[in-house]
């Protein structure tokens, strides 16, 4: 199956890294974008075949991925909807833009299927909602969740709870990240090097997720199993919420949305 991406930026070099790492073989991967210097460089680098134009790759994929910024989508689907195949399925990774919207634009009806991912389908543990304008559990619906499937999980969700989803699933790594490097200053603060500590902090993380996966229960009750009453971890809980730990962490989701929707 050829996959042919419209764009090569951050997210999209992230999905197609984390298909070739599953076994996508190269060839199968085709690549243009705005900028000459930059999905040429990009398709060198990774073994993937560098295309001259957006219209070759509406024509010559198999599954056409939309990874452009949302403002110059009607330009791209200008571009070439004339050669989307009845039966092709295109897939948007594109924020705010809506299967509807999608639609409109190409001026009939072809297989749709928007997605949001994050940047964690590089390494085959990514979060994806999906939506399309058919049942997802029949092609070519199901090829384009298939793909999602081989870089990390997906969720069906309604349009109307993408913004969500992607402040959860999409923003949300950076706020983990930020999480992890506060843990690991703490650990420098008491004498480990940031190193040391940036590692004990990751793996806990990556743990404790892995503990919420698996387990029945929900977050909070794994929470006192942790903690013994009067002990250290129930002082360190308490002083965090002292500090606005949850509170800060909901409002940051709240901003986040709210960019989202007013977009």
């Amino acid at each position: 199956m050829k996959i042919g991406f419209i764009g090569v930026g951050n997210m999209a070099g992230a999905i197609i890294k984390g298909l070739l790492k599953n076994g996508t073989d190269g060839q199968d991967v085709l690549v243009h974008s705005a900028h000459q210097s930059n999905y040429e460089t990009f398709a060198k680098k990774f073994g993937v075949r560098a295309v001259q134009s957006n219209l070759e790759i509406a024509r010559d994929s198999d599954m056409i991925v939309l990874a452009v910024k949302p403002y110059v989508i009607g330009t791209v689907i200008d571009e070439v909807k004339a050669v989307i195949k009845d039966d092709q399925l295109v897939v948007s990774i594109a924020s705010g833009v809506s299967v509807g919207d999608i639609e409109q634009l190409i001026g009939r009806h072809v297989p749709i299927l928007r997605t949001m991912p994050n940047v964690n389908v590089e390494i085959g543990e990514g979060m994806t909602a999906v939506n399309g304008n058919g049942p997802l559990d029949e092609n070519p619906f199901k090829k384009g969740v298939t793909l999602f499937e081989t870089i990390g999980k997906t969720m069906e969700v309604e349009e109307k709870d993408f913004p969500i989803f992607s402040a959860i699933a999409g923003s949300a790594p950076a706020y983990a990240y930020l999480f992890i490097d506060a843990l690991s200053r703490a650990g420098v603060k008491y004498g480990l090097s940031k190193a040391e500590s940036t590692a004990i902090a990751a793996q806990m993380v990556k743990g404790s997720a892995e503990m919420v996966l698996k387990s029945s229960e929900v977050p909070y009750a794994l929470i006192d199993k942790v903690s013994s009453p009067g002990g250290t971890t129930v002082a360190g809980l308490l002083a965090m919420e002292e500090a606005g730990f949850s509170t800060a962490v909901v409002k940051g989701i709240d901003a986040t949305v709210g960019k989202e929707i007013g977009k």
